[in-house]
């Protein structure tokens, strides 16, 4: 697959990641959840908002970041945050990468942040005072410029 992976850090709303899920299958990318979840995998909101494409889906958990970081020794890694100062649009995506969103409604914490193995911090722009998009939003639109990169390959 020509597409980068989404992480999401510690995700703490079933509906979301249910989503998230659903963006997974319709995209082709890979989903990392890093645990510990703030709900359980089996949850009926997480299977409601994934719909029928969990089968369809490819996601892996992780322990920890350090796991995730481990299973993708190679990966450059883009934490998307809203005090960044690059544009994701600036980005130029590769297959293997790693789009790292923090949970709702923290973002991710410091130490993440400030790992050595974060390739750079970007952001989705939005208007001043507002504190963030919904997680699944943002991802959906990291993954989509990724995507329009590679002219849609793969897509119809």
């Amino acid at each position: 697959m020509t597409l980068p992976d989404l992480a999401f850090y510690e995700p703490r709303i079933a509906g979301n990641t249910g989503n998230a899920i659903r963006l997974s299958a319709v995209t082709g990318t890979t989903l990392h959840l890093v645990e510990p979840l703030g709900f359980d995998l089996s949850e009926p909101k997480l299977r409601r908002a994934g719909l029928d494409y969990h089968d369809l889906a490819s996601v892996v958990v992780h322990a920890d970041f350090e796991a995730l970081l481990a299973a993708r020794p190679d990966a450059r890694v883009y934490a998307f945050e809203v005090d960044a100062t690059t544009r994701y649009t600036d980005v130029t995506y590769g297959p293997g990468d790693i789009l790292l969103f923090g949970p709702e409604p923290t973002g991710l914490p410091d130490e993440v942040v400030a790992h050595p193995r974060v390739t750079e911090h970007v952001k989705i722009p939005m208007l001043p005072s507002r504190r963030s998009l919904n997680l699944t939003s943002s991802a959906s639109i990291a993954i989509y410029e990724a995507w329009r990169q590679v002219g849609f390959a793969g897509g119809q």
